[in-house]
């Protein structure tokens, strides 16, 4: 072990000290931004810098376990990602179905997919709600793996499957315009039953959250980290968790 090694040792540590654990996040949501940049950086192809990323997850999900962290969304492809080449898309699903598979192997998670996977193929789609399936009973906090998500399309979703349960039970509009309210709403959405993100991770250097979670996400905390996706290292999250833990929450008031 280098010195470098040995500095950034401690440093983790002072860091980790440094949060209470009352003031650790409960939910964390991460933006996995910049493996494309990455890889241009690199000169290698798209593919690569997915890889690259999708390598950096259960890494992710260590620190996190490590940390007390209960629950973690990861966006791991959006709606408007769905319009890339086909080629670039094909890849990418692989490598998607890939990390599902090879998080449900760890067997330390239980798997929760959310998003529009009826836009996704028919493969991915059923791999995703299979790994559900797998890791249902596993004692370990919950990921989120989204995919094919938009934060628009969720609240559409939600909004659907409402009015269809309204109106299975024979509720006039008139009757669900005196009901309808932000908590039924709230019981629709992919992530009904779990607590909102207190802590929203984007990488990249990008400072915008493109539509994720965009109902749960109205009281969190957000932090935009430099470094793209790939090269996300422990003293990245350390220090996130750190400064979410220095802030007073507000709640809108």
């Amino acid at each position: 072990m280098g010195l470098k090694d040995l500095v950034y040792g401690v440093y983790e540590r002072n860091l980790a000290a440094q949060v209470p654990a009352d003031r650790i996040p409960r939910h964390v949501g991460v933006i996995l931004d910049g493996n494309r940049r990455w890889a241009n950086a690199q000169g290698s192809s798209s593919a690569h810098g997915h890889a690259a990323g999708a390598a950096k997850i259960v890494d992710f999900l260590g620190w996190c376990d490590e940390s007390g962290v209960e629950v973690v969304t990861l966006w791991l492809l959006s709606t408007d990602n769905l319009s890339r080449p086909e080629v670039e898309l094909e890849k990418l699903m692989t490598i998607i179905e890939s990390t599902v598979s090879n998080l449900v192997t760890e067997g330390r998670w239980r798997i929760h997919p959310v998003g529009a996977l009826d836009l996704l193929p028919a493969h991915t789609a059923n791999l995703l709600k299979e790994s559900a399936e797998a890791t249902a009973e596993i004692d370990g906090s919950l990921v989120n793996v989204a995919v094919g998500y938009g934060g628009r399309r969720e609240v559409v979703d939600a909004v659907r499957s409402l009015l269809a349960d309204h109106a299975s039970q024979g509720t006039s509009l008139d009757e669900l315009a005196q009901l309808i309210d932000v908590d039924h709403i709230a019981e629709h959405l992919y992530t009904k039953g779990q607590p909102d993100p207190d802590l929203v991770i984007r990488t990249s250097g990008e400072q915008r959250l493109s539509g994720f979670l965009l109902w749960q996400s109205a009281h969190s905390e957000f932090y935009f980290c430099e470094a793209f996706w790939p090269d996300f290292r422990r003293i990245d999250f350390l220090r996130a968790v750190r400064a979410y833990a220095e802030r007073n929450r507000r709640f809108g008031t």
